[in-house]
């Protein structure tokens, strides 16, 4: 705020506009403001996180566990929905995954990541408490 000027027009409690997904190539996800996240993704409240997620070579839910969720346990408030995008198919977690998500109030929906996009952007326009949690084939690993 600049020189003492208020904006009555904007509304501090309002959410942060969504982000919004354009499409994901071979690099990554590509946002519709044109930034390309290389690496698999979290969207959650309006903000983006870069995920160290675990490949899903072959269907195999290697290296898993809820503690690679455990930012929707800390968050609040809770998406009411989780798109898991699991790259280029739909593969389903383990019962574990989906049952420690329902534990803390938080439906589930797998698909392929493509898919996982195109309905998050869908729901966020609505204006829908849902996240997404991209992982993409390949990706670099952050540490």
């Amino acid at each position: 705020m600049a020189a003492g000027l208020t904006n009555i027009l904007e509304d501090r409690d309002a959410p942060p506009p969504p982000v919004q997904v354009k499409r994901i190539t071979d690099d990554g996800v590509e946002l519709m403001d044109g930034l390309l996240l290389p690496s698999s993704c979290i969207f959650l409240n309006g903000r983006v996180f870069l995920w160290d997620a675990p490949d899903l070579k072959d269907g195999k839910w290697d290296g898993w566990s809820k503690d690679r969720l455990a930012i929707f346990e800390a968050v609040v408030p809770k998406p009411e929905i989780l798109l898991l995008g699991t790259g280029t198919s739909a593969t389903l977690p383990p019962p574990g995954i989906r049952q420690y998500l329902s534990s803390i109030g938080i439906s589930l929906d797998v698909m392929d990541a493509r898919n996982a996009c195109s309905t998050y952007n869908l729901l966020a326009e609505e204006g829908r408490n849902v996240a997404a949690a991209l992982v993409l084939p390949n990706a670099p690993k952050w540490r």
